[in-house]
Formats: structure tokens, C-alpha cells, sequence
């Protein structure tokens, strides 16, 4: 393939694709749904039916009113595959969460038995089919965090207060979503974003295993969104070090963010793997950002060969990401997936390092406390978007 770091030629493109935008900030034919809103803020509604505020987590690390604004969203905690009858515990927005099945229903609540504050995810599994058990004083919790047993009173009535405070969660992607501005019950008009082709005919569905990242989600997010470090930090994995070169490229505005179309000389294969890709063949990726943490990605191989990845920031705290990762493909279908967890590991080993290593910690969404550069469209548009929905300007962690 040519090292060309921009394109002076006519590219080839499959004949399905897209063709470039006439100017980079047109939308191509083929992704008109992409203006869709995925993503909107919850309203919450306080156990009395009021509307107002949510409460806030014991251990807070972010500023109040931001943490009030990010709770509305949806979030991934955990691989559908690694949720059984028993506990599990994850955190989400510095609010410890425990998450198990009854007869295959998900249930996300407080990681908190009401009765003398034991973590209810330290309980073993029971193997009953009957939800979890505290293991302090046995009491269980059932469908929608209901508790069903104070085994020292088998007989009395059992408080509404002994509840669990249970979330809207649904199961999307392979990912377990929860809303904090849900309760249990509440899963009417979720609003989570798409993998795009996860439903087409010929695509293979991959969850690869989530990355820890200590950093604050939308540092990793803005590092998914970059395509000017490729050259940089990813030429052991998959990039051509000597085209660093961006060719300019556009952001369009959409109700939960943005999506751009990126064509460039980069390759998207794997150092020591072969493709049969034409020396003057134009990859095209196409992002489309959803507010607050979520960015999706497709990638247009030769062939009509698609690659197509949801990345997915779940805020653990204000300095610590759990990032999960959906994708689907319609080529190589008949290879070990093991493959693709490697690589994915790989590549965002190499973000990892990145990101943690930035400073400040936080996103600084005043656009004067950096020094930007046209490569940065993406990134640009994405603080913007943090800052359209309400997020303060200096975001301090």
C-alpha cells in the first residue's frame, strides 16, 4: 500500500461505499440516520413522583451538578456473559452497584443490604434461582431488588424500606445497561447508542473483554475520536508511521453529538497480517459521537468488508473508565475471535498509555486552555457537545 500521507489521486472505492463528500463537511449518501439522537438525558422522578435531584454517591469525585447531569444517561456495567445468579459487583459515577439475575431478568441495584450496610456483592452465589443473599443475616433480594426473606423473622411483614433501590437495565449488544435517573421498571424509551450492521445478515457479533483505564471516560473518548496520533502511537499495531498527514476532514452537528466521515491513506490491518488492498484504495471511517461517552466507528475495507465498533466509556468515577467494547464484522467471520481480543488489547494498551499519562486529568472544555490544531475538528466538537449539555467548563475532577 502507498505511504502517501495525502491523497493527490483518484481513490479507489468499493462500489457500495459512500463516495467523498463533495466538501468535507457535506453528508455522504448512506448515512442518513446517522442524525438520529441516540443518547438523551433521563428525567428523574424522586420515590414520591416528584421531579428533583438524585442522591449523591457517599464518595464523590465529581463536581455535584455535573455528576447530577451525567446520571441521566445510560451506561454500560458489565458483559451480559459475566452475569449469573450471583452478585457482581461494578461501580458506576462513584456509586457502587450489585448486579445479578432472576430467572434471566437483570437486576442492577445499590451494592448496600438496607438492613446494616454489608456489600451484598461479597455474597456467594446461591444456585437457587432466587436472587441474592446478604451474607451478614441472610436476608434475600429478588426480582426488581425486592427483598423476599428475613430469615430471623420468617413470619412478619417485610418493610418497604428493606427493599433494594433497583435501575432500569437493559441488555444490549452483549453490554448490561443501567440509568441512575431509571428505577426498576422504568426501561421505557432507553436511550442507548447503536452499533451500527450489529442486526445485519452476514455480520459477526464480538464482545471483546472491558480495559480498566485510570483516567477520566471522556480523555478516552476524545482519544478514540483522534485520528492524528495513528502514526504515532499505534505503528506497532496497525498504522503506517511514516504518514502522519491528516487530510482535512468535518464534524456534522447531530442532536447527541456529531458524526464525520474520515478518508485517508491509513490502513486498518494488522501489522503481519495480509489484505489484498489496491495501493491507492482510500479508507474511509466514519464516527458518529454520542453524548456523554459513547463513540461509534465503521471502517470500509476493500471488498464491501465492513468492521463496525461501539466504544464504550462507563464512568467508574471521575479518574477511572471502564471501557467495553461491542463490534460486529462481515469478514473473517470463520476465525478464532481470540484474534480480535488480541489486537483490541493491543491497540488500546497503546491509548492507555496515552491517556493516563494526560494532564490535567479532567477534559478542559474551555476552549482557551489549549492550543488546538485543524486535526482536532473531532476532539473540538466533542468538548462542545460535553458543554451543550450543561457540563461546567472547567470540569474539575
Amino acid at each position: 500500500m502507498t505511504t502517501s500521507a495525502a491523497p493527490q489521486f483518484s481513490p479507489v472505492i468499493e462500489p457500495d461505499a459512500p463516495a467523498p463528500p463533495a466538501s468535507p463537511g457535506a453528508s455522504p449518501a448512506g448515512f442518513a440516520s446517522a442524525t438520529a439522537s441516540a443518547t438523551s438525558a433521563a428525567p428523574y422522578a424522586a420515590p414520591n413522583g416528584a421531579a428533583g435531584e438524585l442522591p449523591l454517591p457517599r464518595n464523590l469525585t465529581f463536581d455535584p451538578a455535573d455528576w447530577q447531569i451525567l446520571a441521566r444517561y445510560w451506561y454500560p456495567v458489565a458483559l451480559s456473559k459475566d452475569v449469573t445468579e450471583g452478585p457482581l459487583g461494578v461501580t458506576l459515577l462513584d456509586k457502587p452497584l450489585v448486579v445479578y439475575r432472576v430467572d434471566g431478568e437483570v437486576v442492577v441495584a445499590d451494592d448496600l443490604c438496607p438492613h446494616r450496610g454489608m456489600l451484598l456483592s461479597l455474597g456467594e452465589d446461591q444456585h437457587d434461582g432466587r436472587g441474592i443473599k446478604c451474607p451478614y443475616h441472610g436476608l434475600r433480594f429478588g426480582a426488581q431488588g425486592k427483598c423476599t426473606s428475613i430469615p430471623a423473622h420468617p413470619r412478619n411483614k417485610i418493610p418497604e424500606k428493606m427493599h433494594l433501590r433497583a435501575y432500569g437495565a437493559v441488555e444490549r449488544y452483549g453490554l448490561v445497561w443501567t440509568c441512575l435517573a431509571r428505577r426498576a421498571g422504568e426501561e421505557e424509551g432507553v436511550a442507548i447508542p447503536p452499533v451500527p450492521h450489529w442486526e445485519d445478515e452476514g455480520f459477526q457479533q464480538i464482545n471483546c473483554p472491558y480495559i480498566d483505564v485510570a483516567a477520566f471516560a471522556g480523555r478516552q473518548v476524545e482519544g478514540f475520536l483522534d485520528v492524528a496520533h495513528f502514526a504515532f502511537v499505534h505503528a506497532d499495531s496497525f498504522a503506517d508511521a511514516n504518514n502522519p498527514e491528516v487530510p482535512d476532514y468535518n464534524p456534522v452537528p447531530t442532536p447527541d453529538g456529531f458524526h464525520t466521515d474520515y478518508w485517508s491513506t491509513m490502513a486498518n490491518i494488522p501489522h503481519g497480517v495480509h489484505m489484498d488492498v489496491p495501493d491507492d484504495f482510500l479508507w474511509l471511517r466514519h464516527f458518529h459521537l454520542h453524548v456523554p461517552f459513547s463513540a461509534s466507528l465503521v471502517v470500509h475495507f476493500p471488498e464491501g468488508a465492513r468492521l463496525s465498533m461501539l466504544n464504550a466509556a462507563s464512568p467508574v468515577s471521575a479518574k477511572q473508565t471502564r471501557l467495553f467494547d461491542a463490534r460486529c464484522r462481515n469478514f473473517d467471520t470463520d476465525q478464532p475471535v481470540e484474534d480480535v481480543y488480541a489486537f483490541n488489547k493491543q491497540i488500546f494498551e497503546e491509548d492507555r498509555a496515552m491517556v493516563e499519562a494526560q494532564k490535567p486529568e479532567n477534559l478542559p472544555l474551555d476552549p482557551k486552555l489549549e492550543v488546538h490544531i485543524p486535526a482536532d475538528k473531532s476532539s473540538i466538537a466533542y468538548r462542545r457537545a460535553l458543554r451543550d449539555i450543561g457540563l461546567s467548563e472547567f470540569f474539575t475532577a
